[in-house]
């Protein structure tokens, strides 16, 4: 994908044609689609088996930690714009949502605002941090891809309003499922955001070119990334 700015901060974002020439996988058809829903449903059932007894002793954890909840539910969007409850272990104080103004600077929280994400944000908790270095946090969502909400690999989960940030191209984003790990989260994480539009962008990039082969480098790269976070 190329490294070329196509807005300045505060524009609307406007995404490219799609690029034959770009360097990338075609995206998959029906039998793609297929392979990635049975490889979803086993991994995942895989997952919860496994992390089983390691899911209650990580409850146990977060609820020693800080009072509320051990798991939490996130309204977001799913495929087609359709409204989906994603689970996580919570990683921060239980009313970190509804007050966030109580730990944040008014800096802090413009930010936190816009990105839905904040670097050393003062609300997580102990245990929290460890969950997200692991990305242990990410574990619930498994159920998810069970249920069908999900895959385990695709772009991010957003809230309704995030879904606006990709502008004209807001219908393509919606038109795949997204996922618990994919293209943003293991390459430019950091520095992609919804205000420079390199987010949009890194999440279109997967939409165009879903398919088994950028699906496998997505996978093994976010262990690499797990293995870098612990």
């Amino acid at each position: 994908m190329s490294d070329e700015r196509l807005q300045a901060p505060g524009e609307k974002f406007v995404a490219p044609a799609p690029d034959p020439s770009v360097p990338a996988p075609r995206r998959g058809g029906l039998g793609y689609r297929a392979i990635k829903r049975a490889f979803d449903v086993v991994f995942s059932g895989v997952v919860c088996l496994v992390g089983l007894v390691p899911s209650l002793l990580l409850c146990a954890a977060i609820r020693l930690d800080s009072p509320g909840p051990a798991i939490f539910r996130q309204e977001r969007v799913g495929l087609g714009g359709k409204k989906i409850g994603i689970f996580k272990f919570r990683s921060m104080v239980a009313d970190a949502h509804e007050h966030p103004e109580r730990y944040m600077t008014p800096e802090q929280l413009d930010t936190w605002r816009r990105e839905q994400k904040l670097d050393n944000d003062p609300r997580i908790t102990r245990v929290g941090r460890f969950l997200r270095n692991s990305s242990l946090d990410e574990i619930p969502q498994f159920l998810n891809v069970l249920l069908g909400d999900l895959s385990v690999i695709g772009p991010r989960p957003v809230t309704e309003s995030e879904t606006y940030e990709f502008g004209e191209s807001r219908d393509e984003f919606l038109s795949v499922k997204p996922g618990i790990t994919g293209w943003w989260q293991v390459t430019e994480r950091n520095d992609a955001t919804w205000a420079n539009g390199d987010r949009q962008l890194l999440e279109l990039f997967y939409v165009r070119h879903a398919s088994l082969a950028l699906d496998a480098r997505i996978f093994f790269r976010t262990f690499r990334a797990m293995g870098r976070g612990m």
